[in-house]
């Protein structure tokens, strides 16, 4: 009965101990500042919500001159450069005079005829100066119209199986890494290269302002398949090693507060990281300064001073709440005065409530070994009523 009653109070024990060891936890994740330091951080967060995810491989590339989107200029017939009218990075309309060419025919003065803009574009070369001999075929300008350009994929081979005119990727160009360019595979290479094992899959983009240019280096992420109802996060949001995955999270009741919250992760692509495990919709993750609040050491307020502006009454330095003997103590202190050293050196060696609990139990279960080694007083009776017998 007395072993019953014990196992009993160890049972009544284990939800203190669980809440003890939860403020533990909160008390060594949680990260508080104050106004200052969340604009110093830069800090800013974003929800975690279900959206639709999606599925992506990766691939580099770059932009080039769209097919049919180029001219050259060149003369009819032989002869000298008599004037050049057109300068390079010109914007042109088609028809433009660009320069006149003096024939080698006899004449005083000798005929000349203009040549003119074989297409509306920016002029790219000129390769020809005034007085230099002209031959037909020679190229002495070139035209190119940026208005479109041809973004080219190098997808590799393996991966090309997956590909389709139409799908959907995510375009960053070198120039512009913070800005995402949406478009659709328009075709995908006949040949393959084997010297580099990939496959050409291109997109046409649109290039109103002229900010993109041929040659421009660009990333690719192409969109295979979506799956709906996904808990995600942004990219920036993860923080850890692969083995140890965590977000910080923004406390519902304390302003400028953060817990480092472990995360399970699925799959990833270009923008979102998928969460199995840890997080729920509308849980505001940091998704900007969340590396240096890893590294934010002391917090410039305590949780114990966030826990007491938010609630309106005083809480343990651990950020748990009081329990009356507790706060007793607290009050006895404070009236001792602050300044005294002997109490200063009790209240940093003070034992917080996860290691009280564990105290008690383990004194439980000593007391449990030690009853259990002795005889029960029915044993005792028995013995001597079999002593008296014999």
């Amino acid at each position: 009965m007395k072993v019953f009653r014990s196992l009993v109070l160890i049972l009544s024990l284990l939800p203190f101990l669980a809440i003890a060891e939860e403020d533990a936890k909160r008390t060594a994740n949680t990260v508080v500042l104050n106004e200052t330091g969340v604009k110093n951080l830069r800090i800013e967060t974003q929800e975690a919500e279900e959206t639709t995810f999606e599925e992506t491989i990766f691939a580099l590339g770059q932009l080039d001159v769209l097919p049919g989107k180029r001219a050259v200029l060149s003369s009819r017939i032989s002869g000298r450069a008599f004037s050049v009218l057109a300068l390079p990075h010109q914007q042109v309309e088609e028809g433009d005079e660009l320069m006149w060419v003096e024939s080698r025919q006899p004449g005083d003065p000798p005929p000349t005829i203009m040549l003119g803009a074989p297409m509306s574009g920016l002029i790219s070369k000129v390769d020809i100066a005034v007085g230099q001999p002209v031959h037909p075929d020679q190229v002495l300008m070139e035209i190119v119209d940026l208005s479109t350009l041809e973004a080219t994929a190098s997808v590799p081979q393996h991966l090309a199986g997956k590909l389709a005119v139409g799908q959907k990727a995510h375009i960053r160009i070198a120039t512009q890494m913070d800005k995402v360019i949406e478009a659709k595979i328009a075709h995908i290479g006949a040949y393959a290269d084997n010297n580099e094992g990939t496959l050409e899959a291109s997109f046409h983009l649109p290039n109103d302002d002229l900010m993109l240019r041929p040659g421009m280096r660009a990333e690719f992420n192409i969109v295979l398949s979506q799956r709906e109802g996904v808990v995600t996060v942004p990219r920036s949001a993860l923080q850890g090693e692969a083995a140890n995955r965590f977000v910080y999270v923004k406390d519902f009741d304390l302003e400028h507060a953060f817990i480092k919250t472990p995360v399970q992760v699925g799959q990833m692509n270009d923008r979102f990281v998928e969460i199995t495990n840890g997080l729920f919709p509308a849980d505001e993750v940091v998704t900007r300064g969340a590396y240096s609040l890893s590294y934010a050491g002391a917090s410039s307020v305590s949780l114990k001073e966030a826990l007491d502006a938010a609630h309106g009454h005083e809480h343990a330095e651990d950020g748990g709440e009081l329990t009356p003997e507790a706060k007793a103590r607290m009050e006895a202190e404070k009236g001792a005065g602050s300044g005294d050293e002997h109490d200063h050196d009790h209240e940093e060696g003070e034992t917080s409530p996860f290691w009280m609990c564990v105290s008690v139990v383990l004194f439980v279960l000593l007391l449990i070994s030690l009853a259990t080694r002795k005889q029960s007083p029915d044993a005792v009776t028995d013995e001597s009523v079999k002593k008296e017998a014999a």
